[in-house]
């Protein structure tokens, strides 16, 4: 299981290799939600999301020996950037299983970054099977995603920054939205905060109709979506939450909340308009939240993770001419 001493270790590990992500304002933001809001820009991240902060973490930690056999994993297009640059920075070979609709920009970005893409069809081949071959014939590590303790560190350390950070503004009790997916940046910055910011609390945050973790700590026990596709919000669509992180935020965190896709694509215009910063849709669902949703928080102080800006221009120029 990951833990506080975990991140600590992954943040001596990740030092001179990963940015100190801004914690952005905006007075108009704050007006429009009326309550404090800070964005913590990872988008801004090395390779354009905090995933290489758990790619890099997790490639660190492995003996030198099994390194550099290679690594794989499989991602819609921020891990897989991630792990590639990591492993590019290591000097060992990957093997990334992608998606084929995933965004056209992110599997652009992965082989750019070196790495061998394997596509595969989500709705009928098996990515876990593809990847266990793989890794057999090959002899590759496999990087989860999220369920993977050396990942959940490496994220973690953004709950570090974010507790640091927020001190130095003068916060000492906020609601923390992160954008979920399997969990591994949410459960990382909650384990985190634990330790470092008790006065905070986690809050996931998911698209409508895929928000499994939000209904899985409602009931206490991992829930399914019940389709795979349908949302604009590639980055965090996955079948049902994690069974390492799932336990970490049904301890730590508090409910869910679900925002629609023109939420987003809105919060993606505002981010533009009011922080400069480019947010995929994925990505901007925490500052939905904190927007649009202001009856689901509790808190006078909102810190909302922008997890990642790695989308594709015809969708972020829809969202500046609708809602620009």
């Amino acid at each position: 299981m990951a833990s506080f001493e975990m991140i600590t270790s992954a943040s001596a590990r990740l030092r001179g290799h990963v940015r100190r992500t801004p914690l952005l304002s905006s007075p108009f933001l704050d007006d429009m939600a009326g309550r404090r809001i800070l964005v913590k820009a990872e988008c801004l991240q090395h390779t354009g999301s905090f995933k290489f902060r758990g790619g890099w973490s997790a490639l660190s930690a492995l003996p030198p020996e099994i390194r550099k056999n290679g690594v794989i994993a499989f991602s819609s297009g921020n891990h897989a950037q991630g792990v590639a640059l990591a492993a590019k920075l290591h000097g060992v070979a990957s093997v990334i299983v992608m998606p084929s609709d995933a965004p056209k920009t992110k599997i652009e970005n992965t082989r750019a970054f070196g790495a061998e893409v394997v596509l595969y069809d989500r709705l009928n081949e098996d990515r876990d099977a593809i990847g266990a071959r793989l890794s057999a014939e090959r002899g590759l590590t496999l990087v989860k995603p999220f369920d993977e303790p050396m990942v959940i560190a490496g994220q973690g350390t953004a709950g570090l920054e974010i507790a640091e950070q927020a001190e130095e503004e003068g916060v000492s009790a906020a609601e923390v939205l992160v954008p979920c997916g399997g969990g591994g940046l949410s459960s990382g910055i909650a384990l985190a905060l634990e330790t470092r910011a008790p006065g905070f609390i986690v809050r996931t945050c998911e698209p409508e109709n895929f928000d499994d973790f939000a209904r899985s700590l409602t009931s206490g026990e991992i829930g399914r979506n019940s389709a795979l596709t349908g949302s604009i919000c590639d980055a965090i669509l996955t079948p049902e939450p994690g069974k390492i992180t799932f336990p970490i935020l049904k301890r730590l965190a508090g409910a869910g909340i679900a925002v629609s896709d023109d939420e987003a694509l809105r919060a993606m215009a505002l981010a533009f308009k009011r922080l400069k910063i480019v947010i995929e849709p994925g990505g901007a669902v925490a500052l939905a939240a904190a927007l649009f949703h202001g009856t689901a928080l509790g808190s006078d102080t909102i810190i909302a993770v922008a997890s990642g800006g790695n989308v594709d221009m015809p969708i972020f120029a829809s969202a500046l001419e609708r809602f620009g």
